[in-house]
């Protein structure tokens, strides 16, 4: 699977990379790296849709002076850059998220590896970090859980090592749902059902706590459905969203008969926690 970079210079930087970043966010965009003059964007190349990234740049051309290239990143080539930039994160003082090469801290709880590839979730997003600080705040011990969308599977398997059982992950995406099966292995996790597929794949299914990290508009379009799979008094937590979309999330998932709990906020990113009432 190639992968298409857009690097985008923007001026002003910091107010005009946060909008454009969030206006990519809701297409089919998967990750973003800022810089200095600007960001790197990246979507899977059957994605990609020139005519697209042009309409969003033009609606700010008036407020900020915005150029573009792009490049196609073979898969083979992608790895070799990833891998070599790749840093191990610590989240909380607790869980250390590190590669297969870097070597273990015993003064975290918890050691995760992840294989670095393009699979979103290497922990290094601000909303993958989100979620697995409030999942460190949660008693999930023996709990059935749900990683939807997992990406590399570390939510799933930060929330193994916290003790879940039993865990499912979905993942549209071929390459997430065959890098999650290798990083469970990588972890020795053996209690993580994986599935390719959407959230159709949920159909009476049920889960005390249900983690959602993908953008603002699969979450509105699947919330019933995650909603339907949520055992009373469960935990439902979304992130892969910014801050502007809290109300519209929130109005929805209250229409569906949630309860706010908490959320959480880095860089605009943000965290929601919803419960199921008993």
């Amino acid at each position: 699977m190639n992968y298409i970079e857009i690097t985008v210079k923007v001026e002003p930087k910091e107010q005009g990379s946060d909008i454009l970043i969030a206006q990519l966010s809701e297409l089919e965009y998967e990750s973003f790296v800022e810089n200095e003059a600007g960001f790197c964007a990246y979507i899977q190349e059957e994605f990609y849709d020139e005519s697209k990234l042009n309409l969003v740049l033009s609606l700010y051309a008036d407020f900020f002076k915005i150029s573009f290239i792009s490049k196609t990143i073979p898969q083979q080539n992608w790895n070799k850059e990833w891998e070599s930039s790749f840093q191990p994160i610590e989240v909380d003082g607790k869980c250390y998220i590190r590669a297969p090469f870097h070597p273990a801290k015993e003064s975290f709880r918890y050691d995760v590896i992840i294989e670095p590839k393009m699979s979103f979730g290497t922990g290094h997003h601000n909303t993958t970090q989100l979620m697995i600080s409030k999942l460190m705040h949660l008693d999930i011990n023996r709990k059935s859980l749900l990683d939807m969308g997992c990406g590399t599977g570390v939510l799933a398997i930060v929330a193994s090592v916290m003790g879940a059982d039993p865990i499912t992950a979905i993942d549209i995406d071929e390459w997430s749902y065959e890098n999650t099966i290798e990083n469970l292995e990588k972890n020795n996790i053996n209690n993580v059902s994986v599935h390719k597929g959407n959230a159709q794949i949920l159909q009476k299914k049920i889960f005390h706590t249900i983690l959602a990290n993908i953008n603002k508009n699969v979450l509105l379009a699947d919330m019933p459905l995650y909603v339907q799979s949520l055992e009373k008094g469960g935990n439902l937590i979304l992130s892969g969203f910014f801050e502007t979309d809290i109300t519209e999330l929130s109005l929805k998932a209250t229409e569906l008969g949630l309860k706010f709990e908490d959320k959480a906020v880095s860089e605009q990113w943000t965290m929601l926690h919803f419960i199921n009432p008993a």
